[in-house]
């Protein structure tokens, strides 16, 4: 099994929000209140290829597109905010996910004079333990008041 992290721009446009749907298939829920919102996140990547170069990355394995990662640089020097971040339903539990973010923070790491690396979740998905298991600190509890979804989101960071 061969993993690589490729350029945003060598794939197709759709491919993002395609991993996305299906990172988030286990809950119809995700899909009904965010597909807008992940097909405007595609159209942005992919109109703005120097962009999704530069911030982000699709994971393959074995020629495959299994995930993606981004992040906004916005904010720094003081901190870079990891955004979407998906691996394909019928990848997850191996691992892969891990190791795109570890790769991501890698990358991350290399602006010069970075505080620190900050993302939210939600308590419910496997992210806490993902995000906990290469070195974030949970920073911040907040109650989830949208009825749509259960569990708090949680607001990590990394400080560099």
């Amino acid at each position: 099994m061969n993993i690589t992290y490729e350029k945003i721009s060598d794939f197709e446009k759709g491919t993002l929000h395609k991993l996305l749907v299906d990172a988030y298939s286990f809950d119809s829920s995700w899909r009904a209140h965010f597909y807008e919102d992940w097909i405007k996140f595609d159209n942005f990547f992919f109109q703005n290829l120097e962009i999704a170069d530069k911030y982000g990355f699709v994971t393959v394995l074995d020629g495959k597109a299994i995930g993606h990662i981004s992040w906004d640089p916005r904010n720094m020097p003081d901190y870079v905010q990891i955004g979407h971040n998906c691996i394909a339903s019928k990848y997850k539990g191996n691992r892969y996910g891990k190791k795109q973010l570890q790769e991501a923070i890698n990358r991350i790491r290399q602006y010069e004079g970075l505080k620190k690396i900050i993302v939210g979740t939600n308590c419910n998905l496997i992210a806490p333990h993902n995000y906990e298991s290469v070195g974030f600190t949970l920073c911040q509890r907040r109650e989830n008041l949208d009825d749509t979804f259960s569990g708090d989101y949680l607001d990590y960071e990394m400080i560099l």
